[in-house]
């Protein structure tokens, strides 16, 4: 299949809320690289069809966001690489008041695409939440109607006054998220679980819910409150949910680099992804960098020299068009020589798209 259709069809996942692993093949014989692209998504996936080494990549990374690169050495197996990719991370505030205000700007800031509910118009509108992706004015019960919940969307449960987190809770639940949160004094939401358990309310479902909500870092004013919910948000995200055994591991997600790719005809082109990372590196493994040969770039895999050094190679990739792979050093004197604060070494795969 043509690289870009590849990456059109991985759009396409992940715009309808599914999670999907990239596999990459690579193999080079005679002077010549051969390069085989494919995506499994997590919606159409058997695990019984999957021989075991390739059933336990795919669920390392569609279950736990887990990257998988092996380099072989012989001519005809020069490597296999799986990227796990995730749906974008949505923040969902239902509430729009006086905490939601520096949460939604907080979390857009660390790249959460955020949606705010509220049923007053002086407090859902995208003036008051200018860095919101999508502000909701409409019942909290209707609002679920326009909200895409799913396994990327982490939610804060802050309506005023309380009036509204039973109605919200309730919907809440029905969905499988990545996180929710509730704000309230302990009393207060015990009362209103064991009023959800009367109800008849799963109490397993209820134990998952964050309460009271954020890091316990004494927070007082509305921001800190919001950093405190933002740090228990991302710590879900990036190292999930101790107390059931969830793990999540985020993987990198650079929409504008694959909505690139998943454009034809757009000239000599090389793509650089990480591969693998040990130490402290400036990015993780799957960022990825766009060369073309015309010297423009879209997006990053840290900067600096090393990342001069990928540009160089990416040329004679797009020129004679064999895939390389690259060892970015940023430990003792590499990394001081070029002013890092570094400290780890990345592999990084050069190859043409």
């Amino acid at each position: 299949m043509d690289s870009a259709l590849i990456y059109q069809k991985l759009l396409e996942e992940l715009e309808s809320g599914h999670r999907a692993a990239l596999i990459t093949t690579l193999a080079e014989s005679e002077g010549q690289s051969t390069i085989v692209r494919k995506v499994i998504s997590s919606r159409d996936l058997i695990w019984e069809d999957q021989d075991l080494a390739l059933r336990a990549a795919l669920e390392g990374g569609l279950v736990r966001g887990e990257f998988f690169f092996e380099q072989g050495n012989g001519p005809n197996e020069a490597g296999i690489l799986l990227e796990p990719f995730f749906p974008e991370a949505q923040l969902i505030v239902l509430g729009g008041g006086h905490i939601a205000v520096p949460l939604v700007e907080f979390g857009a800031k660390v790249g959460f695409k955020v949606t705010v509910v509220d049923d007053r118009p002086l407090f859902a509108n995208n003036f008051r939440f200018p860095a919101a992706h999508q502000v909701i004015c409409e019942s909290f019960a209707k609002s679920f109607e326009s909200l895409n919940l799913n396994k990327a969307a982490f939610v804060v449960i802050v309506t005023r006054g309380h009036r509204y987190d039973k109605v919200c809770l309730e919907n809440v639940l029905k969905y499988e998220t990545a996180y929710v949160g509730m704000i309230g004094s302990r009393r207060r939401v015990a009362g209103l679980k064991e009023l959800l358990i009367s109800e008849g309310q799963d109490p397993l479902l209820l134990e998952q819910v964050c309460t009271p909500i954020g890091l316990e870092i004494g927070a007082v004013t509305p921001e800190e409150i919001a950093i405190s919910i933002l740090a228990q948000v991302i710590q879900y995200k990036r190292k999930g949910d101790k107390a059931t055994r969830k793990s999540n591991n985020w993987p990198e997600l650079d929409l504008a680099v694959l909505s690139e790719l998943a454009k034809a005809d757009q000239g000599p082109r090389a793509l650089v992804t990480v591969v693998a990372t040990k130490g402290s590196v400036p990015r993780r493994e799957g960022a990825k960098m766009v060369v073309w040969s015309d010297g423009r770039t879209l997006g990053s895999i840290g900067g600096g020299c090393s990342e001069g050094e990928a540009i160089r190679v990416a040329y004679d990739v797009i020129r004679d068009g064999r895939f390389r792979y690259l060892d970015i050093d940023m430990t003792g004197q590499v990394a001081e020589d070029e002013g890092m604060v570094c400290g780890g070494v990345m592999k990084v795969l050069v190859a043409r798209t």
